[in-house]
């Protein structure tokens, strides 16, 4: 059984900013983690190796020094770790960043799961995992709580609204993971870590996975930040007492002082 999991290191979200000009992330300066969706998904990964043997490999896209969360994958227990790194996948949106790594799994090759973290917290789009589905068009369960398989079907807990349901699916198949509230992420110990340094690597271009350039970065990006703000302040608010028949003159009152209704 092969896994593939799909990681990213992402910018603290306390301290991020943006490009005014090109609306992308200045990262410059700005302390990076492994995107805590994809380390949920990574673990979950990790405990069906255990039980089946399946071997882990983890995928990322980014710049040289995302190579630091490919290395803490593997520290951890995945076996071996792609990175797409290239100029000309710089500003790519989640449509474009799917296609990239759809191509990229195409040339690791064999795979019966796809796991990733239901979104990432500098974006919080939760459409990467989707379009990488649709690019390789693969069946796709998001926002699980958890996913077991016994290497012929997924078994998922599934969070909806008012519950969950548990859901079963033949592979392959992409599965997206979200996190319980009460989750804490595992690190590996000092000796996980060195021994990890052997296991293998790899960085590709756009040219390894054989990309079409207009589907990348900017130019193959459909979507576009115009601008971000903080939004207006507000003034404070009010509150009422009293009966439905009081608070329903109040409301009109309100209109009426606002010019809202004459």
């Amino acid at each position: 059984m092969n896994i593939i999991v799909c990681i990213k290191q992402v910018p603290d979200s306390t301290r991020v900013k943006v490009d005014p000009k090109t609306g992308t992330l200045i990262r410059a300066g700005v302390p990076s983690i492994l995107n805590p969706y994809d380390h949920y998904a990574l673990e979950k990964a990790l405990a069906i190796k255990a039980k089946t043997g399946a071997k882990v490999t983890v995928l990322s896209m980014g710049p040289a020094q995302a190579v630091a969360v490919l290395r803490l994958a593997l520290a951890l227990g995945a076996d071996e770790g792609v990175l797409l790194s290239s100029r000309a996948f710089a500003g790519s949106d989640t449509w474009a960043t799917s296609y990239a790594l759809a191509m990229a799994i195409r040339k690791i090759g064999s795979f019966d799961m796809i796991l990733c973290g239901q979104m990432a917290i500098d974006g919080d789009t939760a459409q990467t995992g989707p379009g990488i589905a649709f690019h390789l068009g693969i069946p796709q369960i998001t926002f699980c709580e958890s996913v077991d398989s016994d290497g012929s079907r997924a078994v998922v807990k599934k969070l909806i609204e008012g519950g969950h349901q548990i859901l079963e699916a033949d592979l392959p198949v992409l599965i997206t993971m979200t996190m319980p509230v009460d989750y804490a992420p595992k690190y590996p110990s000092f000796m996980a870590a060195h021994k990890a340094q052997d296991k293998k690597t790899v960085t590709w271009t756009e040219k390894e996975i054989g990309a079409d350039m207009h589907k990348l970065g900017l130019e193959g990006s459909p979507t576009r930040v115009s601008r971000i703000f903080p939004p207006a302040a507000r003034q404070k608010g009010e509150m009422f007492n009293g009966s439905a028949e009081e608070m329903a003159a109040k409301f009109v009152e309100i209109l009426k002082k606002e010019s809202f209704i004459k």
